[in-house]
């Protein structure tokens, strides 16, 4: 077990480069089961998520191959089981879209219900009314899910609720069936136009994605392929925060501002510069920070993925802010942690309130989940004196090399091994 130990009041300046987009990778990588070759995959991000969907694939008979510390080559046609080892699948959220990929290959698959970040219920019926609407069948054994079909079949299916799961799945499940799906109230986050992208790519035909109608004509064959993974929204976003926290000047390149416009509207709207080029971003501040009022939805919307981050920042600024979380019911678990810095914030329910404070103060805090676990580095990185951040292995399942991005940025951030404990024995 490893922490990090970080002394605050470093103004962060300098250019960082974001990686490949883990959301899109946890996504794309299952896809490549429905190929009938090899698929490369190029900016995949080296990140513990990644790792986990790479070995569940390789476990189950598929040749996989590191070309270099971004580049995957999957061949998916050794694949000789429709089981995904539950021992790692458990550990992540997009071990669900083997359901799709799988289902959509083979008309069967058992994949264990999906794991993660532990911020609320993680249901998956919209997925499997989608599976069902296709001609699946299914059932639920002692956590893991079984899905199955003599032949999968076009239909129209309407998500009660924006999902992005349950359109991911739904349409690797009927990118090989016969006639068209069409998905309305679809989810419509970057990643879903990626993995479209990738789909089409090897000759999938679907269109609307990024809309909230997208339509999927099957095809019988696809075709190996390579394709190039978006940039990650969510990291580029916690370096803008980041940046906006210390006071600092930062480039933040390979990224696409269109996919970070909700994030800059409201970095602007506190008083923070944020100038858009083709493919980086410059953030800087030097005045101070104002208040704000923040609701997470889903894409094109506040993202929920950089809530925790946002109220870091707005911990330190004037004046009275309100976070509404619409998305998650159990999202505000880190703000104990915050509140160790000396942060002011009251929850009720959904909503927290966040009372500004001069300045946050060091202290022991701990990574809740993946993204909270970005912010208590944020606060430290803003904090008076020397904070130690434990449980980093949930920044690790989205974040490459993240202490050495923030150290060429002038951080002051070491990671220091926590020896285990020595228990004597009795004699």
């Amino acid at each position: 077990m490893d922490k990090f130990v970080i002394t605050g009041g470093n103004r962060l300046t300098g250019e960082v480069t974001i990686s490949g987009a883990k959301n899109a990778a946890i996504a794309i990588i299952p896809a490549a089961i429905l190929s009938d070759g090899v698929c490369r995959i190029e900016n995949i991000p080296n990140i513990t998520d990644v790792s986990s969907i790479t070995r569940i694939l390789y476990d189950m008979g598929a040749q996989v191959r590191t070309i270099d510390k971004s580049t995957l080559e999957i061949d998916p046609r050794k694949i000789h089981t429709c089981v995904a080892s539950y021992e790692l699948a458990k550990h992540i959220r997009g071990s669900y879209y083997l359901l799709g990929a799988l289902l959509g290959r083979f008309s069967h698959a058992v994949v264990t219900m999906p794991g993660g970040c532990d911020f609320g219920v993680r249901p998956i019926d919209q997925h499997l009314k989608g599976f069902a609407a296709l001609g699946a069948s299914y059932k639920l054994d002692g956590g893991m899910v079984d899905v199955r079909a003599e032949q999968l079949k076009g239909s129209h299916v309407y998500l009660d609720v924006v999902s992005v799961g349950a359109t991911v799945n739904i349409i690797l499940a009927a990118v090989r069936a016969k006639g068209m799906t069409v998905i309305e109230n679809a989810a419509k986050e970057p990643h879903i136009v990626d993995l479209a992208n990738f789909l089409n790519s090897m000759g999938a035909d679907i269109r609307g994605a990024g809309t909230d109608v997208i339509k999927i004509y099957g095809v019988e064959h696809l075709n190996g392929t390579t394709y190039s993974i978006i940039p990650d929204q969510i990291e580029a976003g916690t370096y803008m925060v980041a940046a906006a926290a210390t006071s600092g000047d930062v480039l933040i390149k390979n990224v696409i501002p269109k996919h970070l416009e909700s994030i800059t509207a409201k970095l602007e709207e506190m008083g923070v510069e944020v100038t858009e080029y083709d493919d980086s971003i410059r953030v800087r501040r030097e005045g101070p920070l104002n208040k704000c009022n923040i609701k997470t939805m889903p894409h094109p919307g506040f993202p929920t993925d950089m809530q925790p981050q946002i109220a870091v920042l707005l911990s330190i600024a004037n004046g009275t802010s309100i976070i509404n979380e619409s998305v998650w019911d159990n999202r505000f678990r880190y703000i104990e942690e915050l509140k160790r810095m000396g942060a002011q914030i009251s929850v009720d329910g959904r909503l927290a309130v966040i009372e500004g404070v001069d300045h946050l103060s060091a202290a022991p805090v701990k990574a809740t989940d993946l993204r909270a676990g970005a912010a208590m580095i944020i606060a430290a990185l803003c904090a008076q004196g020397t904070s130690e951040v434990e449980d980093i292995q949930h920044i690790e399942r989205g974040y490459e090399n993240i202490e050495e991005k923030f150290r060429n940025l002038g951080a002051d951030i070491n990671r220091v091994h926590i020896a285990e404990p020595v228990i004597a024995r009795a004699i």
